[in-house]
């Protein structure tokens, strides 16, 4: 484990092995970070947050409170969580702030494994963003994404699939309007099912 001196690691942090906290790093009390993860500098990440084993975290991404995110993810720079439905600054009558703590409002954020999200992106509390799923850089994100969906946009649509690999199955409207095919990677050679915006890898490589 290697945390740069000016990165501040709140008391209860569990950091796995071989994990690496870059510069102005803020990992809040009782936050979960796998092995093999790298935190990028000026990162945030609140109280509570779980992170997986080999996960790439680049820099100036806030990371807030009930966001879980699964083994071998990357999430690129700037990108944003979000976890209030209803957020205000202070009471009706603005008398007293609201108070930061969770609530019934405060709602979790799941990132399966192998996801990609890429720059600049917002993400919306109360979803699930399946496994090997792609987000195109500056997408907001409003909705759950399936397994191996490519979205992009404001709010993010479904563009197109991807492999495991990253690299891309099926583009635009051959992907939208898609009945069920068979489909090879051209680059390592995974097999899927592909039928409207739903993937299944089909008995791996051939």
């Amino acid at each position: 484990m290697a945390v740069h001196p000016t990165a501040i690691v709140e008391p209860g942090v569990t950091i796995g092995r071989g994990t690496s906290i870059w510069d102005n790093v803020h990992i809040r009390h009782s936050t979960r970070v796998g092995s093999e993860c790298i935190i990028g500098e000026k990162t945030y990440v609140a109280y509570g947050v779980v992170i997986g084993d080999r996960v790439k975290i680049n820099a100036f991404v806030y990371i807030c409170n009930g966001v879980t995110i699964d083994r071998g993810v990357m999430i690129a720079a700037g990108t944003i969580f979000t976890n209030d439905r209803y957020p205000r600054a202070t009471t009706p009558d603005f008398s007293k702030l609201r108070p930061s703590e969770p609530d019934e409002d405060t709602l979790p954020t799941f990132v399966r494994e192998g996801v990609t999200i890429g720059a600049g992106c917002t993400i919306r509390c109360g979803i699930t963003i399946g496994r090997f799923a792609m987000i195109g850089m500056g997408s907001v994100v409003t909705k759950d994404v399936r397994e191996y969906n490519l979205v992009a946009g404001n709010p993010a649509r479904l563009v197109g699939y991807v492999c495991a690999c990253g690299h891309p199955l099926a583009k635009g409207q051959e992907a939208v309007n898609s009945e069920r095919t068979e489909r090879d990677c051209e680059v390592c050679g995974r097999h899927y099912v592909t039928d409207g915006s739903l993937v299944m890898e089909f008995a791996g490589v051939k």
